[in-house]
């Protein structure tokens, strides 16, 4: 079979106008929107918790990983359970050099406050993944069991243990309530400024319990400080590397199966004001794409136990008008929306 080739000849002077013209619009045709100065990362939450690990983390996967020219500072605003790093974004309106790190406390802030915010004024970029609540207890207690912790629980009477967590009014809180409901058990609860700190409590016996992340208190459990008696979620983890010297993520049993029918995860995700532009938001939603593809990625989805559920456009943007109607009916039921 005979090649044929076929060009396309035109003259020396439409070459050039040609050639001028192609070299105006290539940088139009190219060009991508990146930032232009650092990037202020807002984590609404104290340090050491999940929020502020994850935060952590993605800037430092950025950093090695050389994903980003402009640097990617974290600035945490925990005021008003949140509602400082929210505000400040919010008013940060058209401005792409700004995001921020939410956990349910986008839902539960406002609702439980009045503070005038809805994550609407933001702009959602992409849920990262949903954060499991583990019960935990201190390891020299005698409880093995979530079955055996409650009943002990009962047993002491009305408002005699100590249940900690991560602010008031807040996700623990509200998955305390959902458990008092449960099991017909009453705690004092007694909030604490972020999940790291939660942990620090539980080991020294200032509190009989918690509802922390696994991620939170992982550190602990692998140290054998900690005993973790089942997870708030319908299925067991999928991680089956052991933490402990004898114990996995997979290990730990739900709490539907310790007689709790009780479950709830929370949200990890990433915004931007609102107000930017489609390719601004790109840029962000490609940038994560690159981050959850790395090996450190990976391990840290591993080791804190995550749900690795990812969304960005449309469909997260349901869900999150659907995780809103969920926490504003568990609220109302718990007592907690704002007068």
């Amino acid at each position: 079979m005979t090649k044929v080739n076929i060009r396309f000849r035109m003259s020396a002077a439409a070459a050039a106008v040609f050639g001028s013209a192609a070299l105006l619009a290539a940088p139009f045709a190219h060009a991508a929107w990146e930032p232009t100065k650092p990037v202020e990362f807002v984590v609404p939450a104290g340090t050491g918790g999940g929020a502020d690990q994850m935060a952590r983390l993605i800037q430092g996967i950025t950093v090695k990983h050389n994903l980003m020219k402009q640097p990617l500072v974290v600035v945490n605003k925990s005021g008003g359970a949140g509602a400082e790093g929210f505000l400040a974004v919010k008013d940060a309106k058209g401005d792409p050099h700004k995001i921020v790190v939410t956990l349910s406390n986008l839902f539960t802030t406002p609702l439980a406050t009045g503070v005038p915010f809805n994550w609407r004024d933001l702009t959602p970029v992409s849920m990262m993944a949903l954060d499991n609540f583990v019960l935990w207890v201190n390891a020299e207690s005698p409880y093995k069991t979530a079955r055996d912790y409650f009943t002990a629980v009962k047993a002491a009477g009305a408002s005699k243990m100590k249940m900690g967590g991560t602010g008031s009014k807040q996700e623990d809180q509200i998955l305390t309530a959902g458990i008092e409901k449960a099991t017909g058990t009453k705690f004092i609860y007694v909030p604490f400024r972020g999940g790291g700190e939660v942990a620090v409590q539980l080991v020294g016996k200032h509190v009989d319990s918690t509802v922390n992340n696994p991620a939170e208190a992982v550190a602990q459990w692998r140290g054998g400080k900690l005993r973790a008696l089942c997870v708030f979620d319908d299925d067991r983890m999928p991680y089956k590397t052991k933490i402990t010297d004898t114990q996995a993520w997979n290990d730990v049993p739900t709490c539907k199966e310790a007689g709790v029918p009780t479950a709830y995860t929370m949200l990890r995700g990433i915004f931007m004001p609102g107000g930017v532009t489609k390719e601004q938001t790109e840029f962000y939603v490609n940038l994560l794409k690159k981050v959850r593809a790395t090996p450190e990625w990976k391990d840290y989805m591993e080791k804190g136990a995550f749900n690795q559920t990812y969304m960005d456009g449309d469909k997260y943007s349901q869900w999150l008008g659907a995780a809103e109607q969920r926490h504003r009916e568990l609220m109302k039921e718990a007592g907690f929306l704002a007068p």
